[in-house]
């Protein structure tokens, strides 16, 4: 088996989308985490995936059946990025001067490059994290350019020029 220290630098180089999974809990509070995992997984019917770390606070509040929102960051949005990934203790938690509207009953953050809404379907082992599959009952797609994350920076996606 190779060690953490390799792992780590291998899957480093992988440029992964930059987005904050929200939740909303009974009594109306905000919750939300940056997670760079998230993915499609199927197109019929439509399904996304991400996963949370075990002990993530998130976690604990997108059981099956819940509602979970995923904003899909924009480039101008690291700040967003860099806040939503680290724990806060305050009274308002991570949306502490934050911006933020409710969208199908979910916190949405405005301004994203895209946004989807559903319903976690199951968790899936993963070792040291979760996976969670979410059954897409709302989408908005922009044009805006995405935030993505690769070698521990933060950056854009930027098309190649094809050779005729």
């Amino acid at each position: 088996m190779i060690d953490r220290e390799t792992f780590v630098e291998l899957m480093s180089g992988v440029c992964a989308p930059v987005t904050v999974v929200t939740a909303m809990t009974a009594d109306g509070r905000p919750h939300g985490s940056t997670v760079s995992s998230f993915a499609s997984l199927s197109l019929d019917p439509p399904l996304v995936s991400f996963a949370l770390d075990r002990g993530s606070g998130l976690l604990a509040r997108l059981r099956p059946g819940g509602r979970v929102g995923v904003n899909i960051l924009a480039a101008h949005q690291q700040e967003l990025a860099s806040a939503f990934a680290r724990p806060h203790r305050g009274p308002g938690g991570k949306f502490d001067g934050v911006t933020w509207t409710v969208r199908a009953g979910l916190p949405h953050l405005p301004g994203s490059a895209g946004w989807t809404a559903g319903r976690v379907e199951r968790h899936v082992d993963g070792g040291d994290h979760v996976l969670l599959v979410v059954g897409v009952e709302e989408a908005e797609p922009t044009a805006t350019a995405p935030l993505v994350y690769a070698r521990r920076v933060f950056g854009t996606h930027s098309g190649l020029a094809v050779a005729s």
